[in-house]
């Protein structure tokens, strides 16, 4: 009889550890880089999160909650634009998924028809590619925006804003994930 080994939970979500590069970068790296390796390595935790769901993504499984995975995408879209578009590169950029009349638009707008599925997907990962490019050509960490809510702000309070962000929700992104279909992990 073969005795399987106690494995804890947060090892056990679909991709092999020898295929995770979400945490590759030397813990030791400059401030900039390791930044953007968190940053990057929270993106990629919510992919993984999402990946395999089609409709399932629109499910709001912890009620009473409104959250589902999809308005996570959908606000995390929308943060990465405010953040990077309005505040830091100053660009007259709306929201595209929540407005003054609808706030909660990005989490209430979550449907499971393809294609609401595609256009959030569609704009997280076009808002990820104007950011990585805005920080990418950003002088350094000191480049000042301003954000009506929070006055001015640094490029380097941003990412660590969006660290915090993408953490937070990737932590709901657990328990929605875990009930929609039992996968549990990092």
């Amino acid at each position: 009889m073969t005795t399987q080994q106690p494995r804890r939970r947060a090892e056990t979500f679909a991709v092999a550890e020898a295929d995770d590069l979400r945490f590759s970068t030397s813990a030791t790296a400059d401030e900039r880089t390791l930044l953007l390796d968190i940053l990057g390595a929270q993106r990629a935790t919510l992919e993984m999160k999402c990946a395999g769901l089609a409709g399932e993504l629109a499910r709001r499984s912890v009620e009473p909650s409104t959250l589902s995975l999809l308005g996570i995408v959908r606000h995390l879209a929308d943060m990465e634009r405010r953040w990077f578009r309005r505040a830091l590169a100053r660009q007259d950029a709306p929201a595209l998924f929540s407005s003054e009349s609808c706030p909660d638009g990005d989490f209430d707008g979550a449907s499971a028809d393809p294609a609401v599925i595609a256009e959030a997907w569609g704009a997280w990962r076009a808002e990820v590619a104007f950011s990585d490019g805005f920080v990418a050509d950003a002088p350094g960490l000191d480049l000042a925006g301003e954000d009506p809510w929070r006055g001015p702000v640094s490029l380097r309070w941003v990412l660590v804003h969006m660290v915090e962000e993408y953490a937070r929700h990737n932590g709901h992104a657990d328990l929605l994930r875990e009930r929609i279909d039992g996968a549990i992990g990092v």
